[in-house]
Parts: C-alpha cells; structure tokens; sequence
C-alpha cells in the first residue's frame, strides 16, 4: 500500500518529477527567511516588501486551487507566505501607530 502511495506521488502531473513540485519547494525559501524576520526590530521592515509577499502569496493560493491538478504543495507555502507577510504587516503597522502615538504624548508633556 505504501508503495503505491509513493508510486502514486512520483507520477502526479504536480509531483516530484516535474518543475510544478520543485518550484514551490524552493519557494518555502521566502517564508523561512520572512519567519526568521520576526526577531528583526519593527522599523527595519518594510511595507512594500511585506505587501508583496502577502499579496502573493494570498493571490497563489487562490490559484493553487483552481488549476488542475490541484497543487497543494504551492498551495501551502503561498499560505505560509500570506501568513508570515500579514503578520510582518501588523508588526510594522503596531509599531508605527504606537510611536507615533508615544512622540504625541511627549510633546504634550
């Protein structure tokens, strides 16, 4: 059984064979590194960058599930991309709305 389950992955139109698979594989490459961002300061991210790696990955998602066959490989790392990027988005928005809120209460003082 297990064998034909393998045999079954390695023959998929989306399977190890062929660039469908491998592309997205490499592609986790970017939510690595976006994940490995977390620990980086708030001010040193950056919108446009985030932006484009949520939007991507929210817009590849969509379209890993329309396609045939269904590729669940680009499907996960696209979500894992819309994940770590709106997370980044957050980051960088709390930061920027704070500091701005904490320079007005100074002034005031």
């Amino acid at each position: 059984m297990a064998a034909s389950k393998l045999q079954a992955f390695w023959n998929h139109p989306a399977g190890p064979k062929t660039i469908h698979f491998w592309a997205p594989t490499f592609k986790w490459g970017v939510s690595i590194a976006n994940i490995y961002d977390f620990w980086t300061p708030a001010e040193q991210l950056s919108y446009p960058q985030q932006t484009a790696i949520a939007g991507s990955g929210i817009i590849w998602s969509r379209y890993s599930t329309i396609i045939t066959p269904k590729n669940w490989n680009l499907f996960s790392v696209s979500a894992g991309m819309a994940a770590t990027g709106m997370y980044q988005l957050g980051r960088k928005i709390q930061h920027d709305v704070f500091s701005k809120q904490e320079a007005a209460m100074a002034k005031e003082c």
